[in-house]
């Protein structure tokens, strides 16, 4: 009996070992794998599996982007036909790359071009401004909160970046596709950026048909808005004039405030804090064109490395003791968070142990070393990390937290920034707009794509 007890517990620990070699034999044909595949590879798969979250993923009566997807099934309190106008901007950009990268046939990318601007055609809108969310079936209105249930002006810009683009890769194509573009010029047209000034010097972010500008939310830098101001500026309809850029942007030069974090210097003072959220450096940066780019603020692309290098080094100087934050797991944004959702950023207020993989990967255009090393390591980790439309939206090593969600906004950027690292496709287009052209000469920016 007691040699068969002894025989039994030989098995079980060699079963165990077995297993356990098992495991960490996977765990390093993984980590191989991770770091023998060349950059372009790594970034093209990447790259594929994101972008199908615009695709596959998409809405199915409207086109759009979903707000969120979540593999589970389990939406809690939102609904998951809720579309988003501003991560579908994002998503349109990253279909043009699909095209242009053969993931999808070009006859396929103008097919859902109209499936989405028949929906924004018919969609509710305030002024020709876009609300925050609609219901992608029904094209009604989705309240953000309880008084944004109207024109949101940021994230209507967010949408037209993506749409003006498209315009122009389409603009000297067949007549199918110079109809689509006549379309989408006919909805920028219609954007009253001058409503939302409220009869001021300033933009405001909210309208809302119940509660007019109850909000009170006057959009001022830095933040995410450039691009907003910009757009507000290139209007050859309802265009503003310089001075709301200055006086409600810039407002009156207290925008400047030159300082430095973690040994970087910035020029520009950020809202609310000494450096922000990565997505700061990502939204209005989409199709706006960073290098080069210049005015009396700033030069956005030195502007916006070292304000990602910042984000780089609070990280690995992680004050906080964080598990698996290093040179090779860096990156704080806004994205879902361990309880909720939240505005991750390089402060030990703000950082609550959370690495959102788009604030990395998305900075590749400006910290392209730095950024591929962040990739490969979330790809060694994939099993736990990536799903069918690219890396999950966030995750936390210190709480041992991996959710199998995803955010527009995020899966977004990711897609846009990487084609525009690899081609510059999303810059170009949308710089070579010409009323983004007047818009920035307007504002006395400096770019070498203005001619």
């Amino acid at each position: 009996m007691n040699l068969m007890k002894i025989i039994q517990a030989i098995f079980v620990s060699g079963l165990a070992l077995c297993l356990l070699n098992c495991a960490n034999n996977k765990d390093k044909s993984v980590a191989e794998e991770a770091s023998a595949i060349s950059d372009e590879a790594l970034i093209d798969t990447v790259q594929r599996k994101t972008f199908q979250y615009f695709w596959d993923g998409a809405e199915p009566m409207s086109g759009m982007a979903r707000e969120r997807l979540h593999v589970d099934g389990d939406y809690g309190k939102y609904d998951k036909n809720t579309v988003t106008s501003g991560g579908s901007g994002f998503g349109i950009m990253a279909i043009i790359s699909g095209i242009e990268r053969g993931y999808i046939a070009r006859a396929q990318g103008l097919e859902r071009f109209n499936e989405i601007v028949d929906f924004l055609e018919k969609a509710d809108s305030f002024h020709g401004v876009f609300p925050h969310w609609w219901n992608g079936e029904t094209g009604k209105v989705v309240g953000f909160s309880d008084k944004d249930n109207g024109g949101d002006l940021v994230e209507t810009s967010f949408l037209f970046q993506g749409l003006l683009a498209v315009h122009q890769y389409y603009i000297n194509g067949t007549d199918e596709e110079k109809a689509l573009a006549a379309r989408i010029d006919k909805l920028w047209k219609a954007v009253d950026w001058n409503w939302h000034r409220n009869g001021t010097n300033q933009l405001y972010w909210h309208w809302s048909p119940e509660h007019s500008w109850e909000m009170n939310f006057s959009i001022h830098g830095y933040n995410e808005c450039l691009i907003t101001f910009i757009l507000a500026a290139s209007s050859p309809t309802h265009g503003v004039p310089a001075s709301v850029y200055e006086q409600g942007w810039g407002e009156n030069g207290k925008i400047i405030g030159p300082h430095e974090v973690e040994g970087y210097k910035l020029n520009m003072r950020y809202q609310g804090t000494e450096v922000g959220p990565l997505f700061w450096a990502h939204y209005s940066f989409l199709g706006l064109d960073p290098r080069g780019l210049k005015d009396k603020y700033a030069d956005y692309f030195e502007e916006m490395k070292n304000y990602t290098l910042i984000n780089r080094a609070y990280c690995i100087r992680n004050p906080k003791g964080y598990k698996g934050y290093g040179d090779d797991c860096w990156g704080l944004t806004a994205s879902y968070s361990v309880k909720g959702y939240a505005a991750h950023e390089p402060t030990e207020r703000g950082d609550l142990g959370v690495i959102t993989p788009t604030a990395a990967l998305s900075s590749i255009v400006y910290t392209p070393e730095e950024s591929m090393k962040v990739m490969r390591k979330l790809y060694s980790m994939r099993d736990k990390l990536m799903g069918s439309y690219g890396f999950y939206d966030a995750f936390s090593e210190t709480d041992n937290w991996y959710p199998q969600k995803y955010l527009a906004i995020d899966q977004g950027t990711t897609v846009v920034m990487l084609e525009n690292y690899r081609t510059g496709l999303l810059w170009n287009l949308f710089m070579s707009h010409p009323d983004v052209q007047n818009g920035l000469k307007k504002l006395g920016y400096e770019s070498p794509h203005l001619k």
